[in-house]
């Protein structure tokens, strides 16, 4: 890409074309789908309802964090509560490609019930080129299928049966030039970090339970609030991506005078510039220290230790799973 207006104007063209009545857009908060939220509204005014998920999986917050977002975006968004559905489609699950499939076939069966709803066939979402690559797709040009190295639940979680039909105007797009465009449509920096479809369930390695997700929703909270007080003191420069994982090992610790076992919990904190390749960050150990601190104490007889991935990308994916 270019000319980001040139990109905008092509979009919408290709928006309208594609959608003859109405559509649904599923909206996440972060900027892939804002930029596409953004697009489907100036093509097809109120003929595009905007749906943001709230799967349960989330980090603290985020509900609130995304209506605030879309309000300041001037993109209008319903929120659709759907936290027992992700749950129930979890339960047992502990291989990665099951989670991202499972999570993407019930967010399409979502989308078909609320698409029913106003007559359309057509689901509008933010995919872009790292979503299909690493899902081993092609892309709209026809080019070869790749190798698969883990499924996006937007791309790979897309039941055969399904009755929607995807409209993807951001197919082609690297996250460099997703931000591009955003500047072009005035869309604000939402000031947060990419955050994966699969939420916290890719997070939580192994099987995802209701007390396995609030312990990463404390983690994860930990480190993003710790990394934003270090940039704001001038300790680190602000990264791409920062967060924690919880690992399904049993590993001895101790509270008070008595010996227990608890979990382990992953900080990993990357550099990237299109999500394609990425960087460990080199993280100051007073900056870790309290991370550490803060995470064994808050979820004191829960988590013994924390751990820093020192894993760049290529080999490792950014998130774990």
């Amino acid at each position: 890409m270019n000319d980001p207006a040139e990109f905008v104007r092509h979009a919408i063209e290709r928006l309208r074309a594609d959608v003859p009545e109405r559509a649904i857009v599923a909206a996440s908060g972060g900027i892939d789908s804002t930029v596409a939220a953004r697009l489907a509204e100036l093509a097809l005014g109120d003929r595009a309802r905007c749906l943001f998920v709230d799967t349960g999986l989330l980090r603290d917050g985020e509900v609130d964090r995304v209506r605030a977002y879309f309000r300041e975006s001037g993109t209008h968004v319903q929120v659709v509560p759907a936290e027992d559905q992700f749950l129930s489609a979890l339960e047992g699950v502990t291989d990665p490609e099951d989670k991202r499939v499972r999570i993407g076939h019930t967010f399409i069966r979502l989308f078909e019930h609320e698409a029913a709803r106003i007559r359309t066939d057509r689901l509008i979402q933010g995919t872009i080129a790292p979503d299909w690559i690493e899902s081993g797709g092609s892309g709209s040009d026809g080019s070869a299928k790749r190798d698969t190295i883990k499924t996006h639940h937007n791309v790979g979680g897309i039941p055969k049966d399904s009755t929607l039909r995807l409209v993807e105007p951001l197919r082609d797009l690297y996250k460099d030039e997703v931000r591009a465009v955003a500047q072009e449509l005035k869309i604000p920096d939402p000031l947060r970090q990419p955050f994966p479809g699969p939420g916290l369930a890719v997070r939580v390695v192994g099987e995802v339970t209701a007390e396995r997700l609030r312990r990463a929703r404390v983690a994860n909270r930990i480190v993003e609030e710790e990394v934003e007080r270090a940039i704001r003191s001038n300790e680190l420069a602000r990264p791409w991506q920062y967060f924690a994982v919880l690992l399904p090992v049993r590993t001895v610790g101790v509270l008070g005078d008595n010996r227990f076992h608890g979990e382990a919990v992953s900080v990993r904190i990357v550099d990237s510039i299109d999500a394609m390749t990425a960087r460990s960050v080199a993280l100051p150990h007073a900056v870790g220290a309290r991370i550490a601190e803060r995470i064994t104490r808050e979820l004191a007889g829960e988590v013994v230790r924390v751990l820093y991935d020192l894993s760049d990308k290529p080999p490792a994916t950014i998130e774990w799973e």
